[in-house]
């Protein structure tokens, strides 16, 4: 089943985003600290998937990307878009319950759909019907939603939504992108888009870190437009 890894990743979130309100009379201190440590864990990961990119000869790519992808996230306002969707969640779902439902929503949503084993797990589901990667994943997921429902609150769970159709979405279209897209151009565009996103963790973590304020949700254009860039670039490459 394509899909197969796709869900088993979105019942993860939700699992461990339930668990975490279980432990939410922790102390606000060690929520601090807790946090702090996760985002210091994120910036290190987002670090060395940027450094990929940076290391390689196509390293234009990547900033073209993010200067394209910021340019039409801004005109699209797609931050502003995705808070308002989580402070619609938190509408329907109430006061009652702790935490701030939009801001956690909006972090593990980036959080989870930004980065290589998203978009690997995603492609491998598709083309080789192998889950591994998403299997790993959803432990990971599932593992660090206990975490940050515990701190961030019940918005984690709603993050499953997007995983779910980002994830599925890739998967399902994978499965087609082989009779028309060459295995070269596949590796190049996942080394690109690793690259691209791994910046993108990094802005996350800072975020989270309160180092600064960046728009991450503007930037999120940037992993498509790596996508076309490589392609142009690959094929520009071959007519040479």
């Amino acid at each position: 089943m394509v899909l197969a890894g796709v869900i088993v990743n979105t019942i993860a979130i939700i699992v461990g985003g339930l668990l975490g309100q279980v432990f939410t009379n922790i102390k606000q201190e060690t929520k601090d600290t807790i946090m702090k440590a996760i985002a210091v864990a994120i910036l290190v990961l987002g670090l060395n998937m940027a450094l990929k990119g940076v290391q390689s000869e196509y390293f234009l790519i990547v900033l073209f990307s993010l200067v394209l992808g910021g340019v039409w996230g801004e005109w699209a306002e797609l931050e502003k878009k995705l808070e308002k969707l989580g402070q619609w969640i938190e509408s329907k779902v109430g006061k009652k319950k702790k935490g701030n439902i939009a801001k956690a929503f909006v972090t593990t949503t980036l959080i989870y759909c930004i980065g290589a084993m998203a978009v690997i797990g995603a492609l491998d589901s598709g083309l080789r019907m192998d889950h591994n990667v998403l299997y790993t994943k959803s432990f990971l997921d599932g593992f660090t939603a206990i975490i940050f429902s515990s701190t961030l609150g019940i918005g984690v769970v709603f993050s499953a939504i997007p995983v779910f159709l980002y994830q599925g979405i890739m998967a399902l279209g994978a499965t087609y992108i082989n009779q028309f897209v060459e295995p070269q151009l596949i590796e190049r565009i996942i080394e690109d888009i690793t690259a691209t996103g791994g910046i993108l963790i990094v802005g996350i973590a800072l975020n989270m870190l309160e180092v600064t304020k960046l728009k991450v949700g503007n930037l999120l254009p940037s992993l498509l437009v790596a996508v076309l860039l490589t392609a142009a670039v690959y094929y520009i490459q071959l007519m040479l």
